[in-house]
């Protein structure tokens, strides 16, 4: 069994060496043009030409869990493209989130202002059932997320493209129960795949339904940049719409020295930190796929590429 591995803006000397000590019965090598055709592939945002090239390959498994960089080549049809289910990334995801959303409900932006100044101030409390929470997509990470949150007593609500039911969250589902979703909560949290039918989904029309349309709802994206109609946010910003925003990912990347987001006092920025990959814990969830798939076993997190996700 030959196996490559083709690592953009990674390094990846240590998942050659991880993956050889996690499969000692497999040929590891990092791809080069030229190399051997191999059976299985493990990637991060490859170019066309390693796809072209590795016209046999019968699984391509993607170091994230995000697969929209794979999906915007021209893939064989044959190809099973395998994400991370998770690898140590929910609970990553559920400390960012939880910690952007009492970051903004306890107004702690407020107190540190306050303390610069060498003020001793306080704030009226603010009530939690004022502050529901919806989280757009329940795959193992908006699940694990929406859990978290709930954990702080606050108000969560759940959307999805299919029905689900999760203990502890209101479910809403499709096209039809979108706007009702928006309308119940206050603080939306985007994990998301990106796909044709949800690029910039966070525009002005669906962002101003927060809250029952009324000024306060606050925006937290940690799943793609291009979710986000850039352009529409610093206006509902402005206008009071929204209170605030934690964007973790933008649509270029890294965050260019002149973007407005860089300045607004009411937009946080961390640069696409929200959930590292975890390299060893990874790299045995692939060894143990790729294992499963050469024995004809079912795999987890395989990509219908149809749907993008």
């Amino acid at each position: 069994m030959l196996i490559t591995v083709c690592l953009s803006q990674t390094r990846t000397e240590p998942w050659v060496e991880g993956l050889r000590a996690a499969l000692p019965e497999a040929d590891v090598d990092a791809w080069e043009p030229g190399a051997p055709q191999a059976d299985h592939a493990v990637v991060w945002a490859p170019p066309q030409a390693f796809i072209d090239e590795q016209a046999n390959l019968r699984g391509l498994f993607n170091i994230g869990a995000g697969v929209d960089a794979l999906l915007k080549l021209a893939l064989p049809p044959a190809i099973r493209v395998v994400r991370l289910d998770d690898a140590g990334m929910s609970v990553q995801m559920a400390e960012y989130v939880c910690h952007a959303l009492i970051r903004h409900f306890r107004e702690f932006d407020f107190y540190e202002a306050e303390a610069r100044e060498g003020r001793w101030a306080f704030r009226k409390p603010r009530e939690r059932e004022d502050f529901a929470v919806g989280v757009m997509g329940l795959g193992v990470l908006g699940e694990r997320v929406a859990r978290a949150v709930a954990q702080f007593e606050f108000p969560v609500n759940g959307w999805s493209r299919s029905p689900r039911a999760v203990e502890g969250l209101r479910c809403y589902a499709g096209e039809d129960e979108f706007d009702a979703f928006l309308s119940a909560s206050r603080v939306l949290v985007n994990l998301l795949p990106l796909t044709e039918s949800t690029r910039g989904i966070l525009d002005r029309r669906n962002l101003s339904q927060l809250n029952r349309g009324e000024p306060g709802g606050y925006l937290i994206n940690v799943a793609r940049g291009a979710h986000l109609a850039e352009a529409d946010l610093i206006p509902l910003l402005d206008s009071g719409q929204l209170a605030g925003a934690t964007l973790d990912v933008f649509e270029v990347e890294p965050l260019p020295p002149d973007h407005p987001f860089w300045r607004h006092p009411k937009i946080t920025v961390t640069p696409h930190g929200s959930a590292r990959t975890m390299r060893e814990a990874s790299i045995a969830q692939i060894a143990g796929k790729i294992r499963a798939m050469e024995r004809g076993e079912p795999v987890a997190g395989v990509v219908d590429l149809l749907r993008g996700y």
